[in-house]
């Protein structure tokens, strides 16, 4: 079955934002623990979970799509975010445009409640976790209001985020 996130990007004609707001996601996964017990990633040695995703995002780019991530990270950050950051070159490589905000400088901006993708500025995809981090579901949402409330907040975290080339986790 395929994942409600490729889904979306499979169907996307010009946009694809994903709004990232979390500290910590997938606590057990092993490409974590292995990060944290000292493996670093090449673009020469990416694991094999990676060229799928690579495959996907750079079909989609090559589409047409605009593909945007922003990550509203807590500083200091946590060890997941600089694993998560230290693996962004790989996202950029497959096509991705992405950009970090420290939680401080998102203060005043309404913003959803949970991490999300939005698709031709039309079609929101939020997931939902549990407190460590798993996936617990995904819920499409299309109206108008909550259209325009991703749109607006992503917007808004686009405009004042630093790009990753420029970014340095503290």
């Amino acid at each position: 079955m395929k994942s409600p996130v490729r889904e979306g990007l499979a169907k996307a004609r010009s946009s694809a934002v994903h709004l990232e707001m979390r500290d910590i996601y997938t606590p057990d996964d092993p490409e974590f623990a292995a990060w944290k017990d000292g493996r670093r990633y090449t673009p020469d040695s990416l694991p094999d979970w990676w060229t799928s995703w690579h495959d996907v995002v750079s079909e989609t780019v090559g589409r047409g799509v605009s593909m945007r991530r922003a990550r509203i990270v807590s500083e200091p950050v946590t060890d997941y975010i600089r694993y998560e950051y230290d693996l962004t070159f790989a996202n950029i490589r497959a096509g991705e445009l992405v950009r970090w905000l420290p939680r401080r400088k998102a203060a005043d901006i309404a913003l959803p409640g949970t991490d999300l993708w939005m698709f031709d500025d039309s079609t929101v995809l939020f997931t939902y976790f549990s407190g460590d981090g798993a996936v617990i579901e995904h819920e499409w949402r299309t109206e108008p209001a909550v259209v325009a409330l991703v749109g607006s907040a992503f917007a808004a975290v686009w405009e004042r985020a630093t790009s990753h080339e420029e970014y340095k986790p503290v």
